[in-house]
């Protein structure tokens, strides 16, 4: 207790850390751009659910809207900035809050996708940390209100990784740790690169599959062509990451390489993939939609260029084709601007070299 912190983006992940830190009696002020939240949260305070084993709860939250931020220059300056916005918005969001950074403060992406370099390039390498949140599948259903679509994970999965980009465990990484580990298990890492890029992965397996097909996770995971493009899309972004020497970590409890070969057709490694994701699926919610596919639900900007588009960029650099990744974009982008309506058929009649 004794650090100022402040969650720019008070959406599903940034609410939901954030809500523990406060339970736990950390000094949070939250910073969101949606006004029905920010003065529900001053009226009501945040309420959390889990759709598993896990009592829910109401915390009185400090919230501030995106233009009452200027109150902060007349208070103790932040310490420990968590940047949870989505992609699209990280350098503004990050540029908004530098200025009320203490001399020593740095600034953390709780965030999908790799938005470090962003980060960097405006508060500087030296104050720049990541944290990812693996299989954490929350949502923001309403205003005030964030839903986790499982229970805690714990010592079963380490939900939370943070690290310095430079790879030294410090005591910056641990102090993170320590605040996110609030809401469930987490870990300071020396990969936080590989870590980056394997979720990374995860994501580009179902977040735009959902926004274009209109389906939930356990929807896809059930549908067989869908399934096999999902592990393809996978594959895919994996050889990426090995040709520009990630380390990549496990990968939805698989190794990265089972989950390479099942995506070019190995039949024992297809069979051990789907084998794991149904195990998973049995311990969260059947209708909980990945996060592009809620951004899509509420006719919101996704963040496809950042996911499926970012391995597309990628693999051009490194000499790796991304059919599948690139077919997903583009059909993503095309659902997005209204030329398209979300359908499985998008997926399970499209056919690829």
């Amino acid at each position: 207790m004794g650090r100022k912190i402040a969650i720019v983006g008070a959406g599903a992940v940034g609410g939901y850390a954030g809500a523990h830190m406060v339970q736990a009696g950390e000094d949070v002020t939250f910073i969101d751009p949606w006004p029905e939240h920010v003065e529900h949260m001053r009226k009501h305070g945040l309420r959390v659910t889990h759709a598993k084993d896990v009592a829910e709860f109401t915390v009185p939250v400090r919230a501030l809207h995106v233009t009452d931020a200027q109150q902060l220059a007349r208070e103790a300056p932040v310490d420990i900035a968590f940047i949870c916005m989505k992609s699209y918005d990280t350098a503004w969001a990050t540029m908004l809050i530098q200025q009320y950074l203490a001399p020593d403060g740095y600034v953390v992406s709780l965030q999908n996708c790799m938005n470090e370099e962003t980060i960097a390039g405006i508060v500087g390498w030296g104050k720049t940390l990541g944290c990812i949140a693996s299989s954490i599948t929350v949502n923001l259903p309403e205003p005030g209100h964030i839903h986790r679509g499982a229970g805690k994970h714990g010592a079963a999965h380490t939900v939370f990784r943070a690290g310095e980009v430079h790879g030294r465990i410090t005591p910056r990484a641990e102090e993170i740790c320590r605040l996110v580990g609030t809401a469930d298990s987490a870990k300071a890492t020396s990969n936080l690169w590989g870590e980056r890029w394997s979720k990374l992965v995860a994501n580009a397996m179902g977040n735009g599959l959902s926004a274009c097909t209109g389906l939930p996770g356990g929807e896809m995971l059930h549908n067989e062509p869908i399934r096999r493009f999902s592990t393809r899309l996978g594959s895919e972004a994996i050889r990426v990451g090995q040709a520009h020497g990630y380390q990549l970590e496990e990968i939805l409890h698989l190794a990265p390489e089972t989950i390479a070969r099942a995506g070019e057709g190995d039949e024992a490694a297809m069979r051990a993939c789907d084998d794991r994701r149904f195990a998973d699926s049995k311990h969260t919610a059947a209708g909980q939609r990945p996060s592009m596919g809620q951004d899509m639900e509420k006719g919101r900007r996704t963040e496809i260029e950042f996911l499926n588009g970012f391995v597309v960029r990628e693999g051009e650099k490194a000499g790796v084709s991304c059919h599948a990744n690139a077919a997903l974009t583009d059909i993503v982008k095309r659902v997005e601007r209204g030329e398209l309506k979300p359908d499985p058929r998008h997926i399970t009649e499209l056919r690829l070299n």
